[in-house]
């Protein structure tokens, strides 16, 4: 094993491309109770570009090493030899684009044998915010509208709200593509321009899961009916909404908000639950893109109407 570590940084706030650099440090030693984790691949994710330009800054400081989530192979451990070789998601601890990622072996979760690399590295975010949300706005026998509806997590999102009962689905996309894949998936889909059909959806249904909020959010909003719940997890329009006089109950999701109540049993037996789902459902296909070349992934998930997951290789 190499004792030189090489990973993405930014030290300042900006657009990723411009501040994020390719250092290359010494490695430590281990903490007891800590792991090394070689890393195979990591997807590059909204949430993951978001703290780069500084809109987290009251609590994402610029001295950090980006990324998220991903999956390696356990190349060194200090007391916990049972993980060794065995392949890992290394969460919540350092940034995750880098060659090793030192975690809390208690926080890492293994790997089923039957999920391959690229599923494995996309498990986090966007898979736990799904279970989260279905699981505290449970969509079972109820009308449900997802926004944003070609992303990763809000295919989840209907594929699970549709296995766990949800009387209807509709998926509010922007691209012809992202409606021939809903039809596909035996999903209705409304487009985002179309405001009449998009009020009389709200004015039948009961659960919203928004990542999309601006004006889209205030449409939905002004014609839901009381006492159905509009659950806020994004503002990919980059714009805030307001309610005005709206009777629906809104929820604003963090997936951070809900991990501190957590114990390493229900965290572990989270994912637990979340592999046989993942393995079943349909996400974006995935494009791989060697570590070095990282600003050319970047692009990829800028690209208007992109249709595949840029994944970092190491």
């Amino acid at each position: 094993m190499s004792h030189v570590n090489q990973g993405l940084w930014y030290r300042q706030y900006g657009t990723p491309q411009e501040v994020l650099q390719l250092e290359k440090h010494d490695l430590t030693v281990l903490a007891p109770g800590q792991i090394r984790v070689k890393m195979l691949c990591a997807p590059i994710n909204a949430s993951d570009l978001i703290p780069i330009t500084g809109a987290y800054r009251h609590r994402v400081p610029a001295l950090s090493v980006a990324g998220y989530e991903g999956v390696g192979i356990v190349c060194e451990t200090s007391d916990n030899s049972s993980l060794l070789n065995k392949r890992v998601l290394p969460l919540r601890n350092e940034g995750t684009w880098q060659e090793y990622v030192t975690c809390d072996a208690t926080l890492a979760i293994p790997v089923p044998s039957d999920i391959d690399h690229s599923l494995a590295s996309r498990a986090y975010i966007n898979p736990v915010a799904a279970w989260l949300m279905l699981k505290h706005f449970n969509p079972h026998d109820k009308h449900v509208i997802v926004t944003a509806a070609g992303s990763d997590s809000a295919l989840l999102l209907m594929q699970w709200a549709k296995w766990l009962g949800a009387k209807s689905i509709t998926g509010i996309v922007r691209a012809p593509y992202q409606e021939a894949l809903l039809s596909s998936m035996g999903i209705h889909s409304i487009h985002e321009s179309e405001v009449d059909l998009l009020k009389g959806c709200a004015e039948q249904s009961e659960v919203v899961y928004d990542a999309v909020g601006g004006h889209l959010a205030e449409t939905l909003l002004s014609a839901l009916p009381p006492e159905s719940n509009f659950v806020s997890y994004g503002l990919l329009s980059g714009q805030p909404f307001k309610q005005h006089l709206t009777l629906a109950k809104t929820h604003w999701f963090h997936v951070r908000n809900y991990l501190p109540d957590m114990n390493i049993e229900q965290w572990q037996a989270m994912f637990q639950g979340i592999w046989p789902l993942l393995k079943q459902s349909v996400l974006s296909k995935p494009e791989e893109i060697p570590f070095q070349h990282w600003k050319e992934a970047i692009d990829l998930y800028y690209q208007s109407n992109r249709q595949r997951k840029p994944v970092l290789v190491f």
